[in-house]
């Protein structure tokens, strides 16, 4: 008997990325003191007052079935919010709830590709993008995002690789590399798919953690609405990752074809998280604000430090609770770095290589221990990236 190929081809037959976090946690549960810097968790939890609306709600029986498209009242706030943020006209008939922004993400390629279809991805990535698209059965294809150009996506590399794609999906606020789009990448990526006759599909999930510029969703772009899916999250704007409470916008068709999707699916977010997440929407930016203020201040932390070194490549650090460094003239490949940084300080963060071929030679630092801790951290990966260098020098 054998399993699909389907489910067997999700990592393609590689490693999913995460060895050198599941290795942290191994030493973690062992006993030893690790400092994790490694994916991105608030060290903060969820916050009291969105608990207690939680339990509210729970204890007053919203626990039975919910409505699988999400209840009415949260697609409404969410449907309020995006119109706001975008000046996109939005209604509750463009929302789907979902469990989480992987869920959504898997929701938008079932929507837009079929078996064999090409669905394209920028490179670096979140671990799970290609996974997600092979899970649909469409072939993942990357279309790399180089550093010397900071990480921003060009059109023309885009349509090189759009033979036989559907769907492009991109990351802005990004993670890993902590880079906002502007809106000059965002206006080429729009033509790009327009020419091409793709689907975007615009992962969105760090839209309050911009520290430089501004988040621009595509779907606000002239003629970009109809051709374009939004994913978004309470995880990062609310630290509530485990809450599991998620959304894709787009146009009502496909909307409605996801619910029908939902139901032989997940069949819906339970209804006490879903009025969690309304109390917490209601709260307004003040409460997002403060769930972003420790990454925003470590950002500043962290600038410092690495202006003192020479050593060390920060990527441009405009969003999102991420840091990327460039540790290429160390002489190791970011697998080694993280290898050996986490063999020789216990000190736990994410090789380039996790997150495909372009961030290769770099490291992804998640900022999401308490200040004191994270900065010495941080100094430490200095120190020890410099004693790297000077041993590869030495050779």
């Amino acid at each position: 008997m054998k399993v699909s190929n389907r489910i067997s081809q999700i990592t393609a037959g590689g490693h999913d990325g995460w060895d050198v976090f599941y290795r942290a946690r191994r030493m973690v549960s062992a006993g030893h003191t690790v400092t994790e810097l490694t994916i991105g968790e608030h060290d903060t939890r969820t916050d009291i007052s969105i608990l207690r609306a939680m339990d509210h709600s729970a204890r007053n029986g919203h626990t039975g079935y919910a409505m699988v498209p999400g209840t009415d009242q949260l697609r409404d706030m969410v449907a309020a919010r995006t119109e706001a943020q975008t000046g996109v006209p939005t209604t509750r008939d463009n929302v789907l709830i979902t469990p989480g922004g992987q869920s959504a993400l898997f929701a938008a390629h079932m929507a837009l590709c079929d078996p064999g279809d090409v669905g394209l991805y920028i490179d670096p990535y979140y671990a799970t993008y290609p996974g997600t698209i092979r899970g649909v059965g469409a072939h993942a294809r990357p279309v790399q995002a180089q550093a010397k150009h900071s990480f921003q996506p060009r059109a023309e590399d885009i349509e090189a690789a759009a033979d036989g794609a559907v769907s492009l999906l991109i990351n802005s606020p990004n993670n890993p590399t902590g880079v906002v789009y502007s809106h000059e990448t965002l206006e080429a990526i729009a033509g790009a798919c327009k020419r091409r006759d793709l689907w975007l599909i615009s992962d969105e999930v760090y839209d309050t953690q911009v520290w430089e510029g501004e988040h621009i969703s595509p779907r606000a772009l002239s003629d970009m609405a109809e051709r374009t899916l939004v994913v978004g999250s309470m995880s990062k704007s609310h630290a509530m990752t485990g809450s599991r409470c998620g959304w894709v916008i787009g146009p009502e068709e496909v909307i409605a074809h996801l619910i029908n999707l939902a139901t032989h699916t997940t069949y819906g977010v339970p209804g006490f998280i879903q009025d969690a997440a309304c109390f917490a929407l209601n709260a307004g930016p003040e409460l997002e604000a403060g769930i972003a203020a420790p990454f925003r201040r470590r950002r500043a932390l962290a600038m410092e430090i690495l202006s003192k070194q020479n050593t060390i490549t920060l990527v441009p650090a405009q969003g999102a609770m991420y840091l990327m460094l460039d540790i290429r003239a160390t002489g190791l490949s970011g697998e080694d770095f993280a290898n050996a940084l986490l063999d020789n300080h216990a000190i736990a963060v994410m090789p380039g290589e996790s997150f495909g071929r372009a961030a290769a030679g770099h490291i992804r630092v998640a900022m999401t221990v308490e200040d004191a801790r994270f900065s010495q951290a941080l100094q430490t990966l200095c120190d020890f990236a410099a004693s790297q260098t000077k041993h590869s020098a030495a050779e």
